[in-house]
């Protein structure tokens, strides 16, 4: 199940991309669904552990790949840390249900990504689980609403001038 704290709730990885950069595995990116991955959301091939190809850049490496495309594999890989999922775009969002599927996954989520279809994902800030994309988008400004308030400054008492 995929599991979303929405502007706070949970420590997480900041700067995942660059995490990648020096943890990733030559394994991992041969793998077939790691493949996958990378051609729909980079449109770029793998050729070996240590050489892709992308359609604009040439020949690449894995530290190559975009921001989101190496989250995804963080967290389809690496399961030390919450990942930022805000470091991917909509383009990842049906790669993110599919590692969901197979395992618990928690994310931070700091905008509005797009899922599509039916699903289930539980929204931590509120422990309410959501279904469709409706309930996502409502249950995601409820989550901000609660961590709005949470960060609001204490009223003030007024001082008495007798």
């Amino acid at each position: 199940m995929l599991k979303i704290w929405y502007y706070g709730g949970t420590e997480y990885m900041n700067d995942a991309p660059a995490y990648f950069d020096n943890v990733y595995e030559d394994e991992w990116i041969e793998d077939a669904f790691v493949k996958e991955m990378i051609q729909d959301v980079d449109h770029s091939a793998v050729i070996s552990a240590h050489i892709i190809e992308s359609p604009v850049l040439g020949a690449i490496t894995p530290k190559d790949l975009s921001g989101g495309v190496k989250v995804l594999i963080l967290m389809l890989k690496d399961d030390s840390f919450v990942y930022n999922l805000s470091n991917c775009g909509n383009n990842c969002a049906k790669w993110v249900l599919k590692i969901a599927e197979s395992k618990d996954l928690t994310v931070y989520l700091q905008h509005i990504i797009r899922f599509e279809g039916t699903f289930e994902i539980q929204i931590m800030n509120t422990g309410k689980i959501v279904r469709n994309p409706t309930e996502y988008v409502d249950g995601l400004l409820e989550a901000e609403a609660i961590q709005n308030l949470r960060e609001e400054p204490p009223e003030t008492c007024p001082t008495s001038t007798n």
